[in-house]
């Protein structure tokens, strides 16, 4: 009898489920190649935000809560995240560690004018999804021999997805007038469309985890979250180097 090896495609069932993950990774990187593109400031937001003065509290927090929303690349995080997840308590936790670290940066980000790379930071964001995948995989115990710390690492990654949104506003004129009421509208309004996106999430994950194609599944949909995770890597680091082309 010869035995099968890892990628063996002697069984219709893993030749169809090699198949599964082809297409779905496929589909997925292109939907993140599109999300990529359309991840940031609109020009209509950019506009009110350069020409706002004083305190602005209810726009930046719609602002707020739109860009966390419509952050392809925080969503994506937040559903690897999530993903092995059963229990509400241990829901909180993880979302409240990532809250506590993407708001620090955020504010302290815009208010101490500490600047970085948008696009090296978008990429480490990138990364940030990839990592979650192999650790949903397990693939950390099997190379390294151990798993890093997961509540650690939600936290350290949430203070790169902080930077992130730091790095966005801080390409704008924002006014020094009301600059600090407004960046905190604009990190409720972070926080409250963070909460709409994982309620959707938490429903949508739970019918799922309800059927059997969910068990099945947990391989293909964990790659197909690290190609999309690549994707939104690659895409940012080729906007780095063409910026200094």
């Amino acid at each position: 009898m010869q035995a099968a090896g890892p990628l063996s495609t002697s069984t219709p069932r893993t030749a169809k489920a090699l198949s599964r993950l082809a297409v779905l990774a496929a589909l997925v990187t292109a939907l993140t190649a599109t999300a990529a593109r359309a991840h940031g400031v609109s020009d209509a937001d950019k506009a009110f935000i350069t020409g706002a003065d004083g305190v602005n509290i209810v726009p930046y927090i719609y602002l707020g809560a739109k860009h966390m929303v419509t952050g392809y690349d925080h969503l994506l995080f937040l559903v690897g995240v999530i993903f092995l997840l059963y229990r509400l308590k241990d829901v909180g936790r993880y979302v409240t560690l990532f809250a506590i670290g993407h708001s620090t940066t955020l504010l302290l980000g815009v208010l101490t004018d500490v600047r970085a790379n948008a696009y090296l930071v978008d990429a480490i964001i990138g990364l940030s999804v990839v990592y979650k995948a192999l650790d949903n995989l397990g693939a950390f115990k099997t190379v390294l021999g151990f798993t890093p710390n997961p509540r650690a690492a939600v936290l350290v990654f949430g203070f790169f997805h902080g930077f992130g949104l730091a790095t966005k506003l801080q390409e704008l004129a924002l006014s020094h007038e009301g600059l600090i009421p407004n960046l905190v509208s604009f990190n409720v309004g972070v926080e409250i469309g963070q909460f709409l996106a994982l309620s959707v999430i938490l429903i949508l994950m739970s019918l799922w985890r309800q059927t059997e194609n969910f068990r099945h599944s947990v391989v293909l949909a964990n790659a197909a979250l690290m190609a999309a995770g690549f994707v939104l890597t690659g895409y940012q680091l080729a906007g780095y180097f063409q910026q200094g082309a």
